[in-house]
């Protein structure tokens, strides 16, 4: 049985995610069974195929049935069944309308509705694909017309569209999975969110804004009919979202809160007769179309579980994070980034859920190690190195070779599906530093805030937020500028690396890294003129 139920489960991942996760299972696999033929810190005693094939199936805390496959069927099934109802009630079409609103007479209106559009998506479905998937549609028309590139278009929608993993109440998977690992409340993990979250969408749209700004792109007319009257009209949608986030603060299950916001927007939807479905079908369509994308997301996270127990078994996490903090020795700059680049490349082939499992078991405890060294208390440590983990492993959905949100965009904007995630990994540059903010110090934790507020006051961990948020807001805005190519004019290359390079001192949580980066900021931002010409 344990057998038999492995390779199918390996099948069906390999049908619907593809052949990389369940080699990865098969590795781990194969280490288990002949590490005793390596050398060094990495050999261990062999294990014989029948006790893993026991440890995979029998035990309940372990393997198929571990602690991690457990959060599909606790968390992600309400939460993928209430995704497929809103898809299927149609309410996306008012969420893009609404969205609209925020562009009016801007040039780089486009790009405002796709962030925008993604952020509310996000309230309601935490795929990060398929929240891609349909901002890319709504807003391809809008592209078109304003004289966008097709490339920097399917870019803007492919990293809009990854937001939707940040964004609370309903985030990705890998909060469910944080939330069993650490054993905190899911409330915190959605107040964990927010600063990367409203930093993300920062990068997204000031590299949108410099970009319109560079090419002289002008504004589009919109609809006038979805005015603000429009908005009041249909404002009651999120009301479900008010009751899920009311009933997680005052101690409710998770389930029991999802579920009545799933009731209530049935219920909201058939008493507006405006956009009232014909037939009940579309509910049992809905319910469809939530197991169906529950599927390849619950076999992943079981995957993952199974290469858990397979890496715990030999020690593995152990070994991995000495060998991580012999090579970072006490710095957490190059702990963070060796940790970040591994999980990137990691993301490449398997999908964030499992990402983030294999690489917070495997590196997780050397950044805690090399944190705590460098004076971050234990707990704001351990909150702020999963946090980081759970980014990057979001990151890697736009990041090139393999990102599905950009083949998602390049499906819709008919662009080259490598090419695509090229440029939206360029797009928001600055989101591969956000990471680096909140790990490096302790003052830097303060943009998550509850690592800083369960280690000291309340008072002190906004207010460290507040500071925090504006220093890290002017740098990703600093940075999508010198990305961009434009400040107040046209920027020559030289000018674009001199002001990234500020830029990036704004990310650091040093106040010495702000004041070096002050005179390059206020030279191009408030005193460089225009020149003659276009672009050098």
């Amino acid at each position: 049985m344990s057998f038999g139920l492995t390779l199918l489960l390996l099948g069906q991942v390999y049908r619907y995610i593809g052949a990389i996760l369940p080699c990865l299972v098969l590795t781990f696999l194969l280490y288990n069974l002949h590490g005793d033929l390596l050398v060094g810190v990495f050999s261990h005693a062999v294990f014989g195929f029948d006790l893993l094939l026991a440890k995979l199936y029998s035990e309940t805390e372990a393997g198929l049935f571990g602690m991690i496959t457990g959060v599909s069927a606790k968390y992600l099934v309400y939460f993928t069944i209430m995704g497929g109802i809103i898809g299927a009630l149609n309410l996306g079409k008012i969420i893009a309308n609404i969205a609209s609103l925020a562009s009016r007479g801007r040039a780089d209106g486009p790009g405002i509705v796709t962030a925008i559009a993604s952020i509310f998506m996000g309230m309601f479905s935490g795929s990060g694909a398929a929240d891609t998937q349909f901002v890319s549609t709504i807003s391809k028309p809008m592209y078109e017309k304003s004289g966008y590139d097709s490339y920097t278009a399917a870019g803007i929608a492919a990293t809009s569209g990854t937001i939707a993993m940040i964004t609370p109440p309903v985030l990705g998977a890998l909060a469910f999975v944080m939330v069993e690992i650490l054993s905190i409340s899911y409330l915190w993990v959605c107040i964990m969110a927010l600063g990367p979250m409203f930093l993300y969408l920062v990068a997204i749209l000031a590299y949108n804004y410099f970009y319109v700004k560079k090419l002289g792109l002008k504004p589009i007319e919109y609809d006038e009919s979805y005015g603000w009257g429009y908005f009041r009209r249909y404002s009651y949608i999120f009301l479900p979202l008010l009751i899920i986030v009311a009933f997680i603060y005052f101690g409710y299950s998770i389930s029991l809160a999802v579920v009545l916001a799933i009731f209530l927007f049935v219920i909201l939807v058939y008493i507006d007769r405006t956009i009232r479905p014909k037939s009940p079908k579309v509910l049992l369509d809905g319910l469809a179309r939530g197991f169906s994308s529950l599927i390849p997301i619950g076999s992943a996270v079981v995957c993952a579980n199974l290469i858990l127990t397979l890496m715990v078994m030999t020690g593995l996490p152990n070994k991995f994070a000495q060998t991580l903090t012999m090579i970072s020795g006490s710095s957490i700059l190059i702990a963070s980034l060796f940790t970040a680049i591994f999980t990137l490349i990691l993301g490449m082939g398997i999908p964030p859920t499992a990402s983030y499992v294999v690489a917070s078991a495997l590196t997780a405890p050397a950044i805690l190690k090399v944190a705590m060294i460098n004076g971050i208390p234990q707990e704001a440590a351990l909150l702020s190195a999963h946090m980081f983990l759970m980014y990057y492993a979001i990151l890697a959905d736009v990041t090139p070779p393999v990102a599905l949100s950009a083949y998602a965009s390049a499906s819709v904007f008919l662009t080259e599906p490598l090419k695509t995630g090229v440029y939206a990994a360029k797009v928001a540059l600055p989101k591969y530093l956000v990471g680096f903010s909140f790990i490096l110090t302790y003052q830097g934790t303060s943009l998550l805030i509850i690592p800083m507020w369960t280690t000291t006051t309340a008072t002190i961990a906004i207010t460290s937020f507040l500071i925090r948020l504006v220093e890290v807001s002017i740098g990703a805005i600093a940075m999508a500028a010198a990305t961009a190519g434009y400040a107040r004019r046209p920027l020559r290359k030289w000018e674009s690396w001199v002001l990234g390079i500020f830029a990036v001192g704004l990310f650091i949580p040093n106040y010495w890294f702000d004041l070096a980066a002050l005179p390059a900021l206020v030279w191009f931002f408030l005193i460089s003129k225009s020149r003659s010409g276009s672009e050098v």
